[in-house]
């Protein structure tokens, strides 16, 4: 059986010299007539990236004064920001992988897009839940905030999960009085707690607790104290809601995944990393300072799942160098 075939009409030189003048041309034009669009609110996220690069290099400076040398192990990109496996300040496990990609000053930059899209605007207050576990978000939060011109109402966690702001003697809450004397941050937290389980410190160590509890006199900070987790919340809200005086509080921004934030194991399921702006069905019957606010149409801005975080916005996740 004979096949039969497709042919194409054959096309001649003077015609395929016609195409690849006109491929030629349109290439040149592409090249010299480009167009740039500059990301939305591009100088407010280099400004604040930049500011947050400032503030890691003062914390480093500091954690080698006080000689606690960078450990290249743990920490390839030499932040300063990554803590030890173990010591009396730390109050779970954590992933060293997480805590090296949250060390990254860009992160700024995305909590400038998400506080731009929840509407804020220079002079709104914020309130502000700070892990120990995340100085490097704490810092891209507070950079951010102080870039927009926002005014803030915040609480510090003590303790630090694995790899955190865990060394004894400089927890988050001494590193953010070292931003705050060295001019880099123009404001602190308003009370620090334990932190740990129900941010209670449940199940801490004696040890554990004493040298929590210094970090906190260290700070001069009012230590916030409870003896129940809704306690626990009552007593961020009402915090939040005295500082505030009459200024509607316009957003919340949370670190970490702490459950008095956040809500216990069911509401950690519910949050996703980023803004949120609704309460999830879900979660309606989840107590937390998040859903308290979200309820009342705060939004919040929820930063965990870091490496998933690093992925959407184009980050590194296996830091290796300084930044």
């Amino acid at each position: 059986m004979k096949g039969v075939y497709w042919q194409p009409n054959r096309v001649g030189r003077p015609t395929l010299a016609t195409i690849a003048i006109a491929a030629v041309a349109a290439l040149w034009l592409v090249e010299t007539h480009r167009r740039r669009t500059p990301e939305p609110y591009y100088e407010e996220k280099v400004a604040a990236a930049r500011l947050a690069a400032e503030c890691m290099a003062t914390v480093k400076e500091r954690r080698i004064a006080l000689g606690h040398p960078i450990d290249s192990a743990a920490d390839p990109a030499a932040t300063g920001l990554i803590g030890v496996a173990m010591s009396p300040a730390t109050s779970t496990t954590g992933r060293l992988a997480a805590k090296r990609i949250s060390a990254n000053p860009n992160f700024a930059a995305v909590v400038v897009g998400y506080l731009k899209r929840a509407g804020l605007k220079s002079g709104d207050t914020v309130a502000i839940g700070y892990s120990g576990s995340f100085p490097g978000l704490n810092i891209a939060v507070a950079a951010a905030v102080q870039t927009l011109g926002l005014r803030p109402i915040g609480i510090s966690s003590a303790a630090a999960s694995q790899w955190g702001a865990n060394l004894p003697d400089f927890l988050w809450l001494d590193m953010e009085r070292v931003l705050f004397e060295e001019g880099k941050i123009g404001f602190r937290s308003q009370a620090a707690s334990l932190g740990g389980v129900e941010d209670r410190g449940l199940g801490m160590s004696d040890e554990t607790r004493q040298t929590l509890h210094a970090g906190i006199a260290r700070s001069g900070l009012p230590s916030l104290e409870a003896d129940s987790f809704p306690g626990s919340v009552d007593g961020r809200m009402q915090l939040y809601r005295d500082a505030s005086k009459t200024a509607p509080i316009k957003c919340y921004i949370n670190v970490g995944g702490g459950a008095t934030s956040v809500g216990k194991s069911l509401g950690k399921k519910q949050f996703r990393t980023g803004l949120h702006t609704h309460l999830p069905r879900r979660a309606r019957g989840i107590d937390s300072v998040m859903t308290r606010f979200l309820a009342n149409g705060v939004p919040v801005v929820h930063l965990i799942r870091v490496t998933a975080l690093a992925h959407r916005y184009g980050l590194e996740t296996e830091p290796h160098r300084p930044i």
